[in-house]
């Protein structure tokens, strides 16, 4: 498991180090959301809610995604 703030990703460990990463999860005071889009807009969506993604938290996934994919690159 890495995190970053409030940001969450799992990621597959092998006996060869680390493998793919799963998607990114934001945690609310509701619980772990992940992004989803309908229509061009933005959601976070978790078991029993679903909020609007602010253009910062979607900013943030994605910096988070590709700094993991980085990290996971080198190793």
């Amino acid at each position: 498991m890495f995190t970053r703030d409030n940001l969450i990703a799992l990621v597959e460990r092998s006996g060869a180090g680390y493998g793919t990463s799963g998607s990114t999860g934001i945690m609310t005071e509701q619980g772990l959301g992940y992004l989803v889009w309908r229509e061009g807009q933005a959601f976070v969506t978790g078991k029993g809610f679903e909020l609007p993604a602010s253009d910062e938290q979607v900013a943030a996934a994605r910096k988070f995604s590709e700094d993991l994919q980085a990290l996971l690159a080198t190793r």
